[in-house]
């Protein structure tokens, strides 16, 4: 049996949205993660019930405040929501948590990614030419030293030697280690959901 795509219509979208601004809000006044009644809950809309891996991204005046999220698919998609949402806005040790009155000037970013895939390539000219613009989001590995860049961050760094450099130093790599044999590369998709 042949695996459907797994897609979002745009009313679905906005649910992702929704759940991680209300997620947000819920935790400025319990100090906790929301849970959704049976009522929420059975209004949700059946791809947000599948075990699916998200980040959720938080912006003020596009400038990055927090981003959270998975990289495998280990909960359903509205609970991985959910709990990223607030990751994002209160645990992202690169800023302070978020404070009530930023709350209203965020813009909310839910990328639901597909499962990672191991990429072999025999050199950097091969890494450099399989790589798609705005398309593939990337992790890299080597070592204990890990790191990721969502397919967004194409809309910010242009060069594809530059998005490679960048993620190697956000892997805490000399910024050429991707020339190098030895890296270990996979890649994915994500479908998004924003605020606009």
């Amino acid at each position: 049996m042949i695996k459907k795509e797994f897609t979002l219509n745009a009313l679905e979208k906005k649910v992702c949205i929704d759940l991680a601004r209300k997620s947000i809000k819920y935790y400025f006044e319990n100090s906790s993660i929301l849970t959704l009644n049976k009522k929420d809950f059975d209004k949700l809309p059946k791809p947000l019930l599948e075990n699916k891996a998200c980040f959720v991204t938080l912006t003020i005046n596009n400038q990055l405040r927090g981003c959270v999220g998975h990289l495998n698919a280990i909960q359903p998609l509205y609970e991985d929501i959910l709990e990223n949402a607030c990751s994002a806005a209160f645990s992202d040790t690169r800023f302070s948590a978020l404070s009530e009155e930023d709350y209203s000037k965020i813009k909310i970013e839910v990328s639901i990614l597909t499962e990672p895939f191991d990429f072999e390539f025999k050199s950097s000219n091969e890494l450099i030419n399989s790589l798609v613009k705005g398309k593939d989001g990337l992790i890299i590995r080597k070592g204990y030293h890990s790191a990721t860049f969502l397919p967004s961050v194409w809309e910010e760094i242009d060069s594809k030697e530059e998005f490679l450099s960048h993620l190697c130093l956000k892997a805490g790599l000399a910024p050429d280690e991707w020339k190098n044999l030895g890296l270990k590369v996979q890649k994915y998709y994500a479908i998004k959901a924003k605020e606009v």
